[in-house]
């Protein structure tokens, strides 16, 4: 592991003795693929028959990867980090929904958080889940460029309506928002909006973020005809840069279907891809802001050469830094020490509603080598220095 992220007193400052104790628990099970199977199963029989199951959720998993159920509830999370100069991005990761009603509700609450989060300036992103706003089969539709019945075109509008609100009360704030990537079935249509968003909103300056999945071995290509089309030439783009979310998912649909996989061979093409598209990035960096969302330390220190060779501000605004609450805080809260600009995505919400979110996290860590265990040694690695440091 580098040096620069080895600082473990400075990662977990922020973490009393039990919470080092229970992320170490936590990582175990994590790091066991038939514990997190049979974990998965068991927790969503206990939730799907009401057993009193939500305490212990809440008192472990909950607890070391949310903020809270509500805004207010992240609130002390928000301040003890911001005091540490990592700034939040609150989440409410809660999905699923599927009826017209929950699609207007989910609406509702991400207006609520850009008012809830406005003139501040420890949360300076908002973020939403595009099939938040929509139904599923409709962003299928679009992404394979079907056409659409009169009922579910009018179902479509709502759904431009309710981006396009999100998105002008984030401008109307002056609060970036990032646009969350999603499965390939639907992602075009996703990117689709993203782009119309912002030919209208990133005029000046970057307030919308489009996700890039770059496992997906198509994305240089789609960055590289974005800043081609003569059409986009006034868009300063904003791109937030993932490894990627749906691998295994992916993978399966592209079996089932018999078609080509859309996520590159192996992890090492996929770092090869993901770098690819920094170098792209700042070859271009007039035209784009960035957000490195990696948990991935050479990918960081890569982002960071770039940015001293060209001497720009630690501080500037074009460039962040972020990880997920809970995960990589070496990475996070060493940078933030350093004095670049990072956060951490902070999920909020019901526990029940939250579960999907903690599974995927779960298995994520999980599928990607090596990650749980750099999560474990570093746990270990603070607590010998705390129990050293006492003696």
């Amino acid at each position: 592991m580098n040096n620069i992220f080895s600082n473990t007193k400075e990662a977990f400052s922020l973490k009393t003795n039990f919470e080092l104790l229970r992320a170490q628990f936590l990582f175990k099970i994590i790091q066991n693929r038939t514990l997190v199977k049979v974990s998965t199963f068991l927790t969503n029989f206990a939730l799907k028959f009401y057993l009193p199951v939500t305490p212990i959720i809440k008192m472990t998993v909950f607890n070391h990867f949310c903020g809270g159920v509500s805004e207010l509830d992240c609130n002390p999370v928000i301040k003890k980090m911001y005091e540490k100069k990592v700034s939040s991005v609150l989440d409410f990761s809660t999905e699923a929904f599927n009826s017209e009603v929950e699609f207007d509700n989910c609406y509702d609450k991400k207006i609520s958080i850009i008012e809830f989060i406005k003139h501040r300036p420890e949360i300076p992103f908002a973020v939403f889940k595009p099939t938040c706003l929509g139904s599923v089969d409709l962003f299928k539709k679009k992404t394979k460029g079907e056409d659409l019945n009169y009922e579910e075109n009018l179902l479509w509008i709502k759904v431009v309506e309710r981006f396009e609100g999100v998105c002008q009360k984030a401008h109307d704030n002056d609060i970036k928002i990032l646009i969350d990537a999603e499965e390939v079935f639907v992602q075009k249509a996703i990117d689709d909006l993203a782009l119309l968003m912002m030919l209208k909103f990133n005029r000046k300056k970057s307030i919308i973020f489009n996700t890039v999945q770059m496992y997906r071995w198509d994305r240089l290509e789609y960055l590289n005809n974005l800043l081609k089309d003569k059409s986009n030439k006034d868009v300063i783009f904003g791109f937030k840069l993932v490894r990627g979310a749906y691998m295994e998912k992916e993978r399966l649909i592209a079996k089932s279907l018999n078609i080509k996989s859309p996520i590159c061979s192996s992890k090492k093409e996929t770092d090869i891809n993901f770098n690819s598209g920094l170098d792209f990035i700042f070859k271009n960096l007039e035209r784009i802001s960035l957000v490195c969302a990696s948990h991935n330390e050479d990918s960081v220190i890569k982002v960071m050469d770039f940015i001293k060779k060209r001497n720009i501000k630690f501080s500037d605004d074009k460039i962040w830094f972020g990880q997920l609450y809970g995960m990589s805080d070496n990475i996070t809260f060493n940078l933030a020490n350093m004095g670049y600009n990072s956060f951490k995505i902070l999920p909020f919400g019901p526990v029940r509603n939250l579960m999907p979110y903690l599974i995927r996290r779960a298995e994520e860590n999980t599928s990607v080598e090596g990650q749980t265990g750099r999560e474990l040694q570093l746990i270990i690695n603070e607590k010998n220095r705390r129990a050293i440091e006492k003696s």
